[in-house]
């Protein structure tokens, strides 16, 4: 079929994609996908890219740098995962891709997210909070040990707590390390030790294996059998590498077994050259304040007088505080002859009458000066009250009845102020300045001014 030129639709490359890419995205919702991780690329940018593939196929993948951050591990070419993500297209090369919202391991990847949950819920909690983490003791009593009674670790702990301290009593707890039973022993086994109450640490401890081998650590009722145990607890299990959420709660955690045993015991070579040093010191300290001593009774020795002659001074010393005595008791007589002297001149000066005759003059004087002030005060009175009379008198009703006026009153005795206010043939009562009229209302007439 021949188009006309003017009937083509003819599009570049770039519209052609972006097309292309529009229609997968639409098309396509969230979606979920398995397959093992290949040619994985980790630029500085923090982006991921990476093929996914089975058998049969495979698919460029990308994770960018906000979704990647959420992951708890980073993958490594041959991991089975799960990859949740919408399709696309990377329009400068036209590949057609996976964009990956969300990674997590195949099959272990419901028990690492079980495992992720419960960690944060009891973080938040505050169980793995430094500050409620207890000291283990230094020199413990008696040690505890809460594992399998047939197990690699047990032995390995009983071994490097008898080659460090061998003279430590070890108390083991038998329990399961593993199955479906093992969290609700080992609640048991740290019960029964805290009710024994013997042991001044505990260590609760397996050997390694798979995330389904070392499950029975991450149960959240053992963790909080281990928070709320009285008894300082260390937890070794599995690997270095391996984290239980026993680890995150206990109050020290270890490696391995063996490194729990190393925490829990003092060293016996550590402490025999402690105690070498000790006895150094002390016998270091022990002379010197044997030496210190001498020096102090040679001083003694030497500061040693004769007692004749510490006699003569004293006596000497007994003669110069008596004279000083003697001229502080002259001194003091002479003294107070003076202040005698002085308080009879200010006694005579303060005779009864000459006293009394002072106070009757100040009250004739404070006498005449009240009357003056009690005249000059009513004159003061006098001349207000006249004034407010005659302001009084000046606006007084009875003033104005006085220069002819007259008020009318109806029955109520309210002032009428107006003809409507009053009917033919009402009372009235009229009031002039010199008396009082009844009055009956016989007709009205209107002024007009309104």
């Amino acid at each position: 079929m021949n188009d006309l030129p003017g009937e083509r639709q003819i599009l570049t490359i770039s519209q052609l994609n972006r097309r292309t890419r529009q229609l997968l995205e639409t098309h396509f919702s969230l979606l979920w996908v398995r397959g093992e991780i290949s040619n994985l690329a980790c630029p500085r940018s923090g982006h991921w890219y990476f093929t996914l593939k089975d058998s049969d196929a495979q698919i460029r993948c990308a994770m960018f740098r906000n979704r990647n951050q959420l992951v708890s591990r980073q993958p490594k070419d041959g991991d089975q995962v799960l990859v949740r993500g919408r399709v696309s297209l990377y329009e400068n090369r036209g590949d057609y891709q996976l964009i990956a919202e969300h990674l997590e391991p195949d099959g272990l990847g419901r028990l690492q997210q079980a495992y992720e949950m419960l960690r944060d819920k009891l973080a938040a909690e505050g169980l793995f909070a430094p500050e409620r983490k207890r000291e283990t003791p230094e020199y413990p009593a008696r040690i505890g040990v809460i594992t399998s009674p047939s197990g690699a670790a047990v032995r390995d702990i009983l071994h490097v707590l008898a080659r460090r301290a061998p003279w430590i009593p070890v108390t083991l707890y038998p329990t399961p390390v593993q199955g479906s039973e093992a969290p609700g022993k080992l609640i048991e086994a740290l019960q029964i030790a805290a009710d024994d109450g013997r042991c001044d640490v505990l260590i609760l401890s397996r050997g390694g294996g798979s995330l389904e081998d070392l499950w029975a650590f991450n149960d959240e009722r053992l963790a909080r059998a281990i928070a709320d145990c009285p008894i300082p607890v260390v937890v070794g299990v599995g690997h270095e590498t391996d984290f239980t959420i026993a680890d995150f709660v206990a109050d020290h955690r270890a490696p391995t077994p063996s490194a729990a045993a190393e925490h829990t015991s003092p060293d016996m070579s550590h402490l025999k050259g402690d105690i070498d040093y000790f006895v150094e010191a002390l016998q270091s300290a022990m002379g010197r304040q044997v030496r210190q001593w001498r020096q102090h009774l040679d001083g003694l020795r030497k500061r040693l007088r004769n007692p004749g002659d510490r006699l003569r001074d004293q006596a000497q010393h007994l003669d110069h505080l008596e004279i000083r005595l003697k001229g502080a008791l002259n001194a003091r007589l002479t003294d107070g002859r003076s202040r005698l002297r002085q308080a009879q001149a200010r006694f005579a000066g303060l005779s009864p009458s000459r006293q009394v005759a002072m106070k009757q003059l100040q009250l004739h004087n404070l006498s005449a000066r009240l009357n003056s002030l009690q005249r000059q005060r009513l004159t003061d009175y006098r001349k207000q009250l006249q004034g407010l009379a005659s302001t009084l008198n000046a606006v007084s009703p009875l003033a104005t009845l006085d220069r002819g006026y007259a008020i009318a009153l109806d029955q109520q005795h309210r002032v009428v102020r107006s003809v409507e206010a009053v009917n033919i043939d009402d009372p009235l009562e009229v009031r002039l300045g010199d008396g009082q009229l009844r009055c009956r209302v016989t007709g009205k007439s209107d002024t007009g001014r309104r």
